[in-house]
């Protein structure tokens, strides 16, 4: 179909995108003016691409800070390592189980009108994470964001895509990614600066003036634009399944750090949960448009290329999770040091990504795969070695560089795998399933690597304080704290001396759970090379089903 799109005068020209606007200045010098008379024109596709790249960094840079403010919200509200999984969970699992609606919204009731909703909706989240006073507040104020950013992430490139010719649209969505590269490594360090000048709190108060701007943009620039065919249908009923099938089983996971595998309500949420992923299964089986198509998933070389994914982004958030609180509580970093100490992960991808593009072009995505992953693994051996103390440039530096380029080698081809398995007309959809895919490993991530970390920690916790010979209630009250990881601190009431000792036990036991926790992380990045070895192609081709659509 031939796109359209309205001229200054309302003439209808072929080969731009379709300009719906709606004027949203009902009186003042505005009135009567069409907001889209220069919205469609070529001055206007600077400010088009400005309102994409600030309504999208609010999320990419939300999605890094956080990891660097968790262990000042754990003193700040008092909360336990679960409920700090869950400042992260809540995000994710609202944003990786409703990203590919969010993107159906779009296409269905307008692009412009679904991002304008997701900015103000992130927006006025941000106000309520900034206010909370509790942790289940900011765990609710954090779910309302993931809901936001469902909303406007899928609507970003759709908008470049309908507000510039195919001439402009390449280099639009490239200055995008590389701005989208630059704010992805800029979080951790404004968030380090908030955390030590002012507070955690301003990492998600800093939202509202971009939002502003942003707003702004879209109301005076950006063209509504829409699928002419009505977009796919929405698959409500699936993607209300899959947020409570895995919410059930989060909360299962969570748990199970606190009371044990064996515990009857957290077997019952996990049954439950069970019960209602396979219901999910069931009714993605039986609509007309499931938003994750069971037939993706029976070609080899796409189900192959999302466990990839799947272990790779595992690895990844299993090793943002733990790093900050090893910087930050046990290694004595501030804020901005820790933010600070991960600036080269987001430079060094955000520079040498495309290069490894092209290299996965000519050689195809196996060798790119392979070695990411398994330099994934060598970073994760190297946090592992990690001591109590140490240099920056040799403990942890390495270590960063390693995971770069482990990710930046593996991120373009595991695309191209996805792209590759599926016929072209499908691009579209196995792109997004292939992103919800990386949120929902981070959230997996999160949750088993938490639990098992929070369980290693309190094991040995019990035995460094055993020969301290400490009275009971203290004793007891330290191992009832374990759910707050080095967060733990010893009673005030203590001889100096014995409490000495007694953090020495406490810093020592989160540097072993910590190493289990990254241990997984790095074993998960060995299996992802192992199945890229297994089923991703040697160089570039299709799948016979893809070659023959």
């Amino acid at each position: 179909m031939t796109e359209l799109s309205e001229t200054d005068s309302g003439a209808v020209v072929p080969g731009q995108a379709p300009c719906l606007h709606r004027p949203w200045f009902p009186s003042g010098r505005m009135a009567g003016r069409r907001a889209c008379d220069g919205a469609c024109a070529h001055h206007a596709r600077p400010y088009v691409l400005a309102a994409t790249i600030l309504g999208s960094a609010m999320a990419f840079i939300d999605g890094t800070v956080v990891h660097i403010a968790l262990p000042q919200m754990q003193v700040s509200l008092g909360a336990d390592f679960g409920q700090l999984q869950w400042i992260i969970n809540a995000y994710t699992l609202l944003l990786g189980c409703l990203i590919l609606v969010g993107g159906s919204l779009g296409d269905r009731l307008g692009r412009r009108r679904v991002f304008a909703a997701g900015i103000i909706l992130f927006a006025f989240a941000s106000g309520l994470c900034g206010l909370a006073q509790s942790a289940p507040a900011l765990i609710a104020a954090r779910a309302l964001q993931g809901l936001g950013a469902a909303l406007l992430i899928p609507q970003s490139l759709a908008i470049l895509a309908a507000a510039f010719p195919r001439t402009e649209r390449g280099r639009a969505i490239g200055i995008w990614a590389g701005c989208a590269a630059l704010t992805t490594a800029a979080g951790p360090v404004l968030g380090g600066f908030f955390i030590d000048v002012l507070s955690w709190r301003a990492a998600f108060w800093v939202n509202l003036p971009i939002a502003v701007v942003t707003l702004v943009l879209v109301a005076r620039f950006v063209p509504e634009s829409r699928d002419q065919d009505g977009g796919r249908p929405l698959d409500l009923a699936g993607a209300g399944l899959i947020v409570l099938g895995l919410g059930l089983l989060t909360v299962a996971l969570t748990r199970t750090a606190e009371h044990g595998l064996t515990d009857p309500v957290v077997l019952g949420l996990a049954a439950i949960g069970m019960v209602v992923i396979m219901a999910f299964l069931y009714v993605e089986s039986r609509v007309a448009a499931p938003m994750m198509p069971p037939n993706l998933f029976r070609r080899p070389g796409f189900a192959g290329a999302n466990l990839i994914t799947v272990l790779l982004y595992a690895a990844l958030s299993a090793v943002l999770l733990l790093l900050p609180f090893n910087l930050i509580q046990v290694q004595g970093y501030s804020g901005f040091a820790a933010g600070a100490a991960l600036l080269p992960f987001g430079i060094l991808m955000g520079l040498l990504s495309s290069a490894a593009g092209r290299w996965a072009d000519r050689v195809g995505p196996k060798l790119p795969l392979v070695l990411g992953s398994v330099l994934v693994a060598v970073a994760c051996a190297g946090f592992v070695l990690t001591g109590l103390t140490g240099s920056y440039w040799l403990a942890v530096f390495p270590s960063v560089l390693l995971l770069a380029a482990g990710m930046t080698l593996a991120v373009t081809p595991l695309t191209t795998a996805v792209m590759n398995a599926v016929p072209e007309r499908e691009a579209g959809l196995a792109s997004g399933v292939n992103n919800a895919a990386s949120r929902l490993a981070g959230l997996a991530a999160v949750a088993l690597v938490g639990a098992a970390t929070t369980a290693w920690f309190a094991a040995a916790l019990a035995h460094g304080l055993a020969p301290l010979t400490l009275p009971a209630p203290i004793a007891d009250g330290l191992l009832s704290g374990a759910n707050h990881l080095a967060a733990l601190r010893p009673p005030v009431a203590l001889a100096p001396e014995l409490a000495g000792s007694v953090q020495g036990v406490i810093d020592t036991a989160f540097m072993e759970a910590y190493r289990f926790g990254v241990g997984i992380a790095g074993v998960c990045a060995m299996l992802a090379a192992l199945c890229a070895l297994a089923w991703v192609p040697g160089r570039r081709r299709v799948e016979p089903a893809a070659a023959a659509a």
